[in-house]
């Protein structure tokens, strides 16, 4: 007898990081199915629609609910069926319960504050909204998990920042383009490393 396959996913995240320390993260998530859901990129430029603008305001209202995040405008973008930002974890120390120093078994789900625990409520908060613009109650509105890369250095933030802003202008060459599905990374604008 098998396993159904969601209990044995392999982790994104490195192993034994904490991801509620302070610093700096680049965050990738992409609608289910690859679906636009977003808008359009029109002339190099994304237009988004009722949904799109909806990600968008509840990307920036994450910081205004949360003291030790920080979201800047030039680190963020929404495209057709993905989002990449820079999300900052300040001062996480001031905020942050203190894990149990007893062996035992790990608590289930992300842990409080988070990078994984902010995307959770994001991508929930995101999704209601999405959906009672729709009038399609329980609908998913993400892919499963999410994409990230901590950022450890200057020359790192000024790269993924970089791409950030040229995202829709790379939009023809992007790999989540559903014009481009069935092509491979090596022939796509790669993310930064």
């Amino acid at each position: 007898m098998t396993s159904p396959p969601d209990l044995h996913r392999r982790s994104l995240r490195l192993q034994g990081y904490d991801y509620a320390q302070a610093g700096a993260y680049f965050v990738t998530l992409c609608t289910r199915g690859r679906e636009c859901l977003f808008g359009e990129i029109v002339d190099g430029a994304m237009r988004p629609n009722d949904a799109g603008s909806v990600v968008s305001d509840e990307w920036f209202k994450t910081a205004r609910i949360r003291e030790h995040i920080r979201l800047n405008a030039d680190e963020f973008v929404v495209m057709p069926n993905h989002v990449h930002g820079i999300l900052w974890i300040v001062d996480a120390g001031a905020t942050r319960r203190v894990a149990p120093t007893r062996p035992g078994p790990r608590p289930a789900g992300p842990v409080s504050g988070s990078v994984g625990a902010i995307m959770a409520q994001f991508k929930s908060v995101v999704t209601k909204r999405i959906n009672a613009l729709r009038g399609t109650s329980g609908m998913q509105v993400w892919q499963r998990n999410f994409h990230e890369h901590i950022i450890r250095d200057d020359d790192t933030l000024s790269r993924i920042r970089e791409y950030i802003v040229n995202n829709p202008l790379q939009w023809a060459l992007d790999r989540e383009n559903p014009a481009n599905a069935g092509a491979t990374r090596r022939t796509q604008g790669q993310r930064p490393a």
